[in-house]
């Protein structure tokens, strides 16, 4: 199965993300003197790089919503595969799966987060709209 591009991405930069805050960081750099061209471009190695971190945390939540919900198998690839940068084979070695499995798991992880945030936006949506008629009943 294929992966996702945005979502694929999206985790990417969580991974660069989470592991600056892994190693007692705040996540995101601000801005480093010595990689002022790379700021410019917005990326480093070909990620880009959000200039907030909303979308990191974000992105966390739906991971942990993978480890949470009984989606153990995906979280433990995307965790090797994005924050260990462990390759497919590598990954299947180490878990006893097919390399074909890993990239399977690793397909329905895009799937999954791209469902979650689906999800959380229409929750933010209707509470948006519950809000706004709330709103409009209390000026009545």
């Amino acid at each position: 199965m294929a992966r996702i591009a945005r979502i694929r991405q999206r985790l990417e930069n969580w991974a660069l993300w989470r592991s600056r805050l892994n190693s007692n960081g705040l996540g995101y750099h601000t801005r480093n003197i010595l990689a002022v061209d790379v700021w410019d471009r917005n990326t480093y190695n070909g990620m880009s790089i959000p200039h907030i971190s909303i979308e990191a945390e974000e992105t966390d939540r739906a991971v942990q919503a993978m480890k949470d919900g009984g989606q153990q198998h995906l979280y433990e690839v995307v965790n090797c595969y994005h924050l260990q940068n462990l390759g497919v084979a590598e990954i299947a070695l180490r878990t006893g799966r097919a390399v074909s499995t890993v990239h399977a798991n690793l397909a329905a992880a895009d799937r999954f987060v791209e469902q979650w945030l689906r999800e959380q936006a229409r929750k933010r949506e209707e509470a948006e709209a519950l809000r706004r008629g709330r709103e409009w009943m209390s000026r009545r």
